[in-house]
C-alpha cells in the first residue's frame, strides 16, 4: 500500500463486463502439451501510461498507484489487458489535474441480471464505491458503464432496457447521489441478431445525467468480441471527452 496524496480525489467507478475490465493485447497461445491459453501481451500505449497522481481502489480496497490491467484482482478469474480506464484517467489529468481515483469493478461474461440490486456484483460495487470516498477522501464524479454483450440474446435482449434503467436507478439511491453522472457504452459486438436490441435500449435512455458514447466500429480483437488495445486507448478518449464536455464543462 502506497501513502497518497491528501488532495480529495476525483472518484470515477468503472463496471460492467469484460470489455470494461480490459482485454486489450489479450493473446491466445499453445502450450507443448498442446492446451490452448491466454495471457496479457504487456503492451502499454502512452495513453495508458501510469501517473503518480492517478490511484485505483485494489480488491482489499487500498488505494495504490494504478496500472493495466486494472482489473486483474477483481476480474480475477479471466485474463486481463488494457481497457478504457487508464487511457480516460490520463485525458482527464491533463485537462483538469488529479488527483484521480478509480474503482474497477467490472467481472467479464456477466448479464445485467447479475447486477441488480441485493446480487454480489452490485452489492461489491457499491461496497467499494463507498469505500472509495471513506478511505481518503475525495468524490465520486461519474461511474463508466460498458456492459450488454451478454444480453444480446432472445430470453434478455427486451429486457435490457428496464434492467438498466433500474440499475442507475438503484446505485444513485444507494450511494445518495441522485444525480451522479453515467457515461455507458453502446455495444461494438455481441450476439448479431440481438445486439441492435440491446444497443437501441443503451442509446435511447432518457434518464437526467445519462450520456452513450458509441463503441461501434472500434477494432476488435481476433475473436471478434472484445476491443483491442488501439480501440480501448480511443474508447477511453471518448469517455474523456463525454465527461468533460457534458459534466466539467470548464475543462474545454
Amino acid at each position: 500500500m502506497m501513502s497518497c496524496d491528501t488532495t480529495a480525489k476525483q472518484i470515477f467507478l468503472l463496471s460492467g463486463q469484460s470489455n470494461m475490465a480490459g482485454r486489450g493485447g489479450v493473446v491466445k497461445y499453445t502450450d507443448y502439451h498442446h492446451h490452448h491459453h491466454k495471457k496479457w501481451d504487456g503492451v502499454i500505449p502512452p495513453e495508458c501510461q501510469p501517473h503518480p497522481s492517478i490511484l485505483r481502489l485494489n480488491a482489499h480496497l487500498h488505494w495504490e498507484q494504478a496500472r493495466d490491467p486494472l482489473h486483474s484482482d477483481i476480474d480475477s478469474r479471466k485474463v486481463c489487458g488494457v481497457g478504457p480506464g487508464m487511457p480516460f484517467a490520463n485525458v482527464v489529468r491533463e485537462r483538469v489535474g488529479g488527483p484521480i481515483g478509480l474503482v474497477p469493478c467490472a467481472v467479464g461474461g456477466t448479464a445485467i441480471r447479475e447486477w441488480a440490486r441485493g446480487e454480489h456484483l452490485y452489492e461489491n460495487m457499491v461496497k467499494r464505491a463507498k469505500c472509495s470516498v471513506e478511505s481518503g477522501g475525495g468524490e465520486i464524479k461519474a461511474m463508466l458503464w460498458y456492459q450488454g454483450e451478454s444480453d444480446a440474446t432472445a430470453s434478455d435482449a427486451d429486457a435490457y432496457k428496464g434492467r438498466l434503467e433500474k440499475f442507475i436507478c438503484d446505485v444513485r439511491e444507494d450511494l445518495q447521489l441522485p444525480l451522479l453522472p453515467i457515461i455507458q457504452v453502446a455495444l461494438a459486438s455481441g450476439y448479431e441478431k440481438y445486439i441492435d436490441k440491446v444497443r437501441e435500449a443503451q442509446l435511447g435512455i432518457k434518464l437526467p445525467n445519462v450520456v452513450c458514447v458509441d463503441a461501434k466500429g472500434l477494432k476488435l480483437n481476433d475473436d471478434n468480441l472484445h476491443l483491442s488495445t488501439e480501440a480501448q486507448v480511443q474508447l477511453g478518449q471518448m469517455l474523456a471527452d463525454a465527461y468533460l464536455c457534458h459534466f466539467n464543462p470548464s475543462s474545454s
